[in-house]
């Protein structure tokens, strides 16, 4: 009798061990891995960037068909980071970053559609500008390599790169970059007291301590890098 019960308290121990130890290895199993989105179909996007319907504009009307917009207002998107333009579009989507025109025109993209149109564009050669004020090209260069230490104003170059280079999928490239539209999103960015773009909490707090004049130079210098 003093043996079956023996027998039968080790065969409940054993039950309880193969529990335990199932129930650790299915805890210690790692969480299974996030979708990857699709790949980027750059030649879908050639067509959605270029194509027009009787109601919406191509996006080539305004950036022109290799993303080098020759209308000062408009940017530039060719070799811009796909990741960046990703980002701008998703934000026009969702409302984080508002625009008469891109908000609407985003809305009517899937997320496989603004993908394939970041890759496309982001794979056009940007044909750079140059710099047209004489007058304010130092200031230009001295706030894009070396900030205003004074005013704790950073360095341009420190996160777009001494070229306009930018980094991919964290800051965007600048180099050859339209003048005006550099002003205006400067502008948004520090607002009247009240940020209008809202999207980047950096450029929010750089912009805030320039003036218009510093601006403009800044923006015209920036046009001229290559």
């Amino acid at each position: 009798m003093k043996l079956f019960a023996n027998i039968l308290l080790a065969a409940l121990v054993g039950i309880a061990s193969s529990a335990s130890f199932a129930a650790d290895e299915h805890a210690a199993a790692p969480a299974a891995a996030p979708a990857k989105p699709p790949k980027p179909d750059p030649a879908k996007g050639d067509t959605l960037f270029n194509a027009s319907t009787p109601t919406v504009q191509s996006c080539a009307s305004c950036h022109n068909a290799d993303g080098n917009s020759t209308i000062a207002a408009n940017p530039k998107l060719a070799q811009q980071h796909p990741e960046y333009i990703l980002k701008q579009l998703e934000d026009f989507k969702s409302g984080k970053r508002k625009n008469s025109v891109m908000s609407p025109m985003a809305a009517n993209l899937s997320d496989q559609d603004m993908r394939d149109i970041a890759w496309f564009v982001a794979s056009k050669k940007v044909k750079t500008g140059f710099s047209k004020s004489k007058d304010t090209v130092a200031l230009g260069e001295k706030i894009y390599r070396g900030g205003i230490g004074e005013r704790s104003i950073p360095a341009c170059a420190g996160c777009h790169s001494p070229n306009g280079a930018g980094l991919p999928a964290q800051y965007p490239r600048l180099g050859g970059q339209n003048a005006d539209y550099t002003v205006a999103q400067l502008k948004a960015f520090r607002g009247d007291g009240t940020p209008v773009r809202t999207n980047s909490g950096p450029m929010t707090g750089v912009a805030a301590k320039l003036n218009d004049r510093e601006i403009a130079a800044v923006a015209d210098y920036i046009a001229g890098l290559r």
